[in-house]
């Protein structure tokens, strides 16, 4: 596997960690966790892209 997807790994963990604490914390409707998992949702689509 890449380094870069590795990296990739890595941020997708981070913002899944971030968007469950937030959506628990906040609720699923809070602006901080929709962007989470929008930005969730676009390091999965790179990942998915990029290292088949």
């Amino acid at each position: 596997m890449c380094g870069s997807c590795r990296e990739l790994i890595k941020e997708i963990h981070l913002y899944r960690n971030a968007l469950i604490k937030t959506g628990l914390k906040k609720g699923l409707t809070d602006p901080m966790t929709i962007k989470f998992s929008q930005i969730l949702d676009e390091l999965i689509f790179r990942f998915q892209s990029k290292c088949k």
